[in-house]
């Protein structure tokens, strides 16, 4: 018994040690930067987990269509949505002044397309008024709030859609997540607790081939790392304030086993360069410290 009493603190000590130093060099990518970051790692296989802030509440930003998209596909897996549905694409939801890859891609509007497609387009290139037009599709943000809320998703808050975060800076603040309930959740969609096997599967397909944010979570990764994510970023407001510059991934490693990774950059005055080369430098250090 003495002996598997030493040989607990051993490992104890050892990954107490190892989560130290991925500290010290997390902070060093963070040291002097005008900006509030916040970090949380879930090892999916031996439970490791690591934070910085990981309770502290972040404006999510785009962030939040992965709850959207997995609020969405819960009404699929009930008979209430289909995929394959038309929706109206038309004046009313193809606003102007915001990023949309759908409106780029339909310009005259007046065209059904399948609730796939926007789902797709929404989730993997971070379509602004396909979100929109999916949380009309559940009734409103209280949809997707309830849903999380029935899978204990804790330190998650949604109250406002796209267009109205573009019209007041401020409402940003109101749709948050934790660092840690953004590694949980993922944790929980990868274990197949959110969704069927056939809505775990096409959401993660849909994540993996994502195309926003290269510069960020992926940049430093070797090549062809399968990484399934969703990025978040506000822009700067009139004082050149950052909002949020975010993304949250699930990596898969060399030997295939998993883990999740949240990166929140909050009320920063630096650069937008800046800011997503914190997220890239965070990632690869977190990338490092389960390769060594």
């Amino acid at each position: 018994m003495k002996k598997i009493a030493f040989i607990f603190l051993f490992i104890s000590a050892f990954i107490s040690a190892q989560k130290s130093i991925l500290e010290q060099k997390i902070n060093t990518v963070t040291q002097g930067k005008n900006a509030t970051v916040g970090v949380s790692v879930l090892d999916f296989d031996n439970k490791f987990r690591y934070s910085k802030y990981g309770d502290q509440k972040f404006p999510m930003q785009s962030v939040f269509k992965f709850h959207i998209a997995a609020a969405i596909l819960n009404f699929v897996d009930q008979g209430k949505l289909s995929l394959n549905q038309k929706v109206l694409l038309d004046s009313s939801n193809l606003l102007e002044d915001t990023w949309s890859p759908l409106r780029d891609k339909y310009p005259n509007g007046n065209i059904e397309v399948p609730l796939s497609e926007i789902l797709e387009l929404t989730v993997a290139r971070s379509d602004n008024n396909g979100c929109d037009i999916m949380l009309k599709l559940l009734g409103g943000p209280q949809t997707v709030q309830k849903f999380m809320d029935s899978k204990g998703i804790k330190g998650f808050q949604i109250k406002y859609n796209e267009a109205e975060m573009h019209q007041n800076w401020n409402v940003q603040y109101e749709n948050y997540s934790t660092p840690n309930s953004a590694v949980d959740v993922l944790k929980k969609f990868y274990d197949g607790k959110l969704l069927s096997k056939k809505s775990t599967d096409y959401l993660m397909k849909v994540m993996l081939s994502t195309s926003t944010g290269l510069n960020k979570m992926v940049e430093q990764l070797p090549k062809n790392t399968p990484v399934a994510r969703k990025t978040g970023a506000s822009g700067k407001n009139k004082d050149g304030l950052t909002g949020a510059e975010n993304e949250i991934g699930i990596i898969t490693l060399p030997n295939g086993k998993h883990y999740a990774i949240a990166v929140f950059v909050s009320n920063s005055m630096e650069t937008d360069a800046v800011n997503c080369k914190m997220i890239s430098d965070i990632s690869k250090e977190v990338w490092d410290y389960f390769n060594k």
